[in-house]
């Protein structure tokens, strides 16, 4: 394998091609070892300063404007409010009464807290738990109270409804203890996309906790909101 330097123009070639430095600085580090054996070590501090100038200002530039928007951020006074951190991160369940319907429709009393009492209800222990009958059948109020009283000492909590109903149930609880007037005077930007699907019911309850406090509610992200609610200023007299 031969290699050439024509210096004058300070131009590499190796294995047939033709490089500059340009193009080289965007080559890894491999290919500059694969070139010590035929490049002069002056010129090899060389290439290497170009390499070092041309990634070292690309990483300087984009951590110069990611800090730009920190800053801007900041200055503005925004307060993020991601509704990921009360979403219920323990495990949730479904426990269905159809499971324990005679032939999946009818509810026999004495059937049914039979089946109750051979439950292992320890599975549920720490558990966010959604009671619910997927059956078109009549299940009468005691049924559901039943399972509630076997559920309780092992769950975390349990709801009457489906896993979309125990997560409403969930975050307008966990909002509902948010203390509004932390968020007084401030404008609120109501995080958006995420890593988690939050329900719609939790931007509505959100958007009722601190609508008397907030100065601005808003959603989306720092950099790109979407106005819901601005306090009107106050006339002076």
């Amino acid at each position: 394998m031969a290699a050439r330097l024509r210096r004058k123009h300070f131009i590499v070639r190796f294995d047939g091609q033709l490089f500059s430095p340009g193009r080289l600085a965007e080559e890894s580090f491999r290919f500059m070892e694969n070139l010590l054996p035929f490049i002069h070590k002056k010129l090899l501090y060389q290439c290497i300063a170009q390499l070092l100038s041309n990634f070292g200002g690309r990483l300087f530039k984009k951590h110069t404007m990611e800090q730009t928007i920190v800053n801007k951020v900041a200055e503005s006074g925004l307060i993020t409010l991601d509704l990921e951190t009360y979403y219920p991160h323990a495990p949730i369940k479904v426990f269905d009464l159809k499971d324990y319907l005679f032939m999946g429709l009818i509810l026999k009393e004495k059937d049914f807290r039979a089946a109750l009492q051979s439950v292992n209800w320890e599975e549920y222990n720490g558990a966010y738990v959604a009671v619910t009958c997927s059956a078109d059948a009549i299940i009468p109020v005691w049924a559901y109270m039943l399972v509630a009283s076997y559920l309780q000492p092992y769950a975390l909590d349990s709801v009457n409804g489906d896993e979309k109903t125990l997560v409403n149930t969930l975050f307008i609880k966990k909002l509902a203890a948010l203390s509004g007037e932390e968020y007084l005077d401030k404008r609120v930007v109501v995080k958006g996309c995420g890593d988690i699907a939050i329900p719609e019911a939790a931007y509505f309850e959100i958007t009722k906790k601190l609508r008397p406090y907030a100065k601005s509610i808003m959603y989306g992200e720092p950099c790109s909101t979407v106005p819901v609610y601005k306090k009107p200023a106050i006339k002076s007299v």
